[in-house]
């Protein structure tokens, strides 16, 4: 089992951090600060651990913002920080720094290559929105990658994690920084403005729809790759114009011989299937599959492709995984299979859904594979 991100932030990370605060401060109290920062951080989830490690270090910086930021910095500088080791530092400057702007975004930008402050930047467009966009439109416009991506992903309307910023969900006042970014050499930042036109779009669909026509017609070399994972939300929610956006023709296209090689599939198990699509007419085929249950639909990709001709058909194989996940609950019953080509439901099949086997019999379905080979 992969180990729990919150186990991450642990004694060899606090060691790094405090490591690199004693080499650029010599009076900083490393042992009282590693031994605040360890006790009580064992039932703390990872956010809590990152906070209660920020506040350690706060206790042990007894200085003025400003001169506190000025250590954080040549820390920074030192080039030993990763992830975990940094983060603290960035919710520091989020928590401590909201008073010294100037002082707060230049301690931001020089953490970010290590552990990105897209999350302790919220506060600062919160509180000071004109100056904080300001200063994040010299960031899209930066050398480092890393504080391109900053400037797209902190201002992001749905940031995953964050707390949300009212005016940010608003179209309009970061799409400067994203024209800049659109077509940006880097896939790191470049990712990151998809998912921000992603996240517009959840809101205003539209708006989002006009971006990325926009910057179609504009022409780059990357931009395509950014318009397509850019629709990917609308896409799955059939929207006719995104689906128009790629040249696929809305609703048109069918689907025949839809199979399953089991109409039930255990917890922790997959469910495959087999479908043929046939082109209602040139161009792509956006396809889609829904998996639904009563109170619950998720939409999954199965595949795209280019149709000749009307009468084009394909044939595709698909296995959807019921492996169990922390952030979801699949229930045992009965589920719908659906299979959508252009935003249109074109089959339709049932299965269910069964509890996952014990122990015993997970071991004798281990013997029978064993003996079939």
């Amino acid at each position: 089992m992969a180990q729990p991100l919150k186990d991450l932030i642990n004694a060899r990370s606090v060691s790094v951090l405090a490591g690199g605060m004693a080499a650029v401060w010599p009076s900083f109290p490393r042992a009282r600060f590693t031994e605040h920062a360890l006790a009580g951080l064992g039932p703390l989830e990872l956010k809590g651990r990152v906070r209660h490690v920020s506040a350690a270090l706060h206790d042990a910086l007894p200085l003025p913002y400003p001169r506190a930021a000025e250590l954080v910095r040549a820390c920074a500088a030192r080039g030993e920080l990763d992830l975990w080791s940094g983060w603290p530092l960035t919710d520091h400057t989020a928590v401590h720094g909201l008073g010294h702007l100037e002082a707060a975004m230049a301690t931001l930008a020089a953490l970010t290559p290590y552990s990105t402050g897209e999350f302790a930047v919220r506060p600062y467009l919160d509180r000071h929105r004109d100056d904080a966009l300001k200063i994040m439109y010299g960031w899209a416009e930066s050398p480092d990658e890393h504080l391109r991506r900053l400037a797209s992903e902190g201002s992001r309307p749905r940031l995953p994690w964050a707390p949300r910023v009212g005016w940010l969900m608003a179209p309009g006042p970061t799409l400067p920084l994203l024209d800049l970014l659109r077509d940006d050499p880097s896939e790191y930042v470049r990712r990151s403005v998809a998912n921000h036109v992603n996240d517009l779009a959840k809101d205003h669909p539209d708006a989002a729809l006009a971006v990325l026509a926009r910057w179609r017609a504009g022409g780059g070399s990357h931009v395509e790759r950014v318009v397509r994972h850019a629709v990917r939300g609308l896409l799955r929610s059939g929207h006719p114009e995104a689906l128009a956006l790629l040249g696929a023709t809305p609703g048109s296209g069918s689907a025949r011989a839809l199979t399953l090689e089991s109409d039930t599939v255990a917890v922790g198990g997959s469910l495959t299937f087999t479908v043929t699509v046939t082109a209602g007419a040139p161009g792509p085929l956006v396809l889609k599959y829904a998996v639904r249950r009563a109170g619950s639909r998720r939409v999954f990709h199965l595949g795209e492709r280019s149709a000749t001709a009307e009468g084009a058909a394909f044939t595709l194989r698909k296995s959807h995984s019921f492996r169990p996940v922390t952030t979801r609950n699949e229930p045992p019953g009965p589920r719908e299979l659906d299979v959508i080509v252009n935003g249109r439901v074109a089959a339709t099949v049932p299965f269910t859904l069964t509890s996952a086997p014990g122990p015993t019999a997970q071991a004798a379905q281990a013997a029978q594979g064993m003996a079939r080979q």
